[in-house]
């Protein structure tokens, strides 16, 4: 039991890097999956089309996947594009709040696709397949060689003992795939690195209050779960009982659609008086009906988290 302890512990104070993990190897086996069983190169004058389709249209699929299951995305979104939810704040903030959450969102949403892409190229298949149908590796495989050439330069996927023959100077076409591939995953991680820091040099707490931060959000997330689910089941009951009874209905308080919208806003942080979500900031503020409640002055990428701490429970 210690054992176990110990590594959902573990599993709990690095569920993010994990969870990306998970994702790169859900990613790299479907990779896998698809180059063995489905991915068949016509070895023609189809290959460029056939071989991009495999290589590009998956990844961007996956991209939309990323956006579609992101929590912060639909937060940011939901009821946006009614009339009488948009505020009379400054356009530029918002503007560029929108702006920053939405570059949050798409450099988590690009793990996966660019996860796709690297492991195609370390196996070269879909590469190989098309540039070898590409006319600019035509020019240069087969200059001066004639029209017999090109046709066989299209039959490389299906042959790689053809690379050779068609010219001993060219560098193989799956060697290129690879070079590719170990170049992304190389800028990948250094972006990874280079945001990591950044991200961390602006946060506008330090370390051991940032880690609390997340400790208090995870426990708010998990008490507005059980919360919301035995005051959603109070409220079916009383209706319930008072259709099936014929009996008037008795009052039950329950937060208004406004107070509804006000916790949910996006997080902005305030150094003045700070709090550590919407609904601590709503309490704190007369039920949000202060001033103070719609003042902000930042919302760095570092306290994204704070956005999706509820937004979970919608299903996304």
């Amino acid at each position: 039991m210690e054992r176990l302890r110990l590594a959902l512990d573990f599993c709990i104070r690095h569920q993010t890097v994990l969870g990306y993990s998970i994702v790169s190897l859900l990613t790299a086996a479907s990779e896998h999956i698809f180059s063995s069983v489905v991915f068949k190169c016509p070895c023609n004058s189809g290959n460029m089309l056939y071989g991009s389709v495999f290589l590009i249209v998956p990844a961007f699929i996956l991209l939309l996947l990323g956006y579609i299951l992101n929590a912060r995305m639909w937060r940011l979104f939901t009821g946006s594009c009614l009339w009488e939810n948009r505020c009379n704040c400054n356009l530029w903030g918002t503007c560029t709040r929108y702006c920053l959450v939405l570059a949050s969102v798409t450099a988590r949403a690009l793990v996966a696709p660019l996860t796709w892409i690297a492991v195609a190229l370390l196996r070269a298949d879909f590469y190989v397949c098309a540039v070898s149908g590409k006319s600019l590796i035509k020019n240069l495989a087969c200059k001066d060689q004639g029209q017999e050439c090109q046709n066989l330069l299209f039959k490389i996927p299906c042959d790689e003992k053809l690379s050779t023959e068609i010219s001993s100077e060219f560098i193989s076409l799956q060697a290129q795939s690879q070079l590719i591939g170990w170049v992304i995953i190389a800028v990948i991680m250094t972006m990874a690195l280079i945001l990591t820091c950044v991200s961390r040099c602006c946060s506008p707490v330090s370390y051991l209050q940032l880690k609390f931060w997340k400790i208090y959000s995870k426990e708010e997330e998990e008490l507005f779960e059980i919360k919301a689910k035995e005051h959603a089941t109070k409220l079916a009951e009383r209706n319930i009982n008072c259709f099936f009874e014929a009996t008037d209905p008795a009052p039950f308080q329950t937060p208004s659609n406004t107070d509804w919208q006000k916790i949910s806003f996006l997080y902005t942080f305030s150094s003045q008086e700070q709090y550590y979500s919407m609904i601590h900031k709503y309490v704190n503020t007369n039920r949000g009906n202060s001033a103070e409640f719609k003042e902000g002055d930042q919302n760095p990428t570092v306290l994204g988290f704070v956005d999706e701490a509820h937004a979970v429970e919608s299903g996304f």
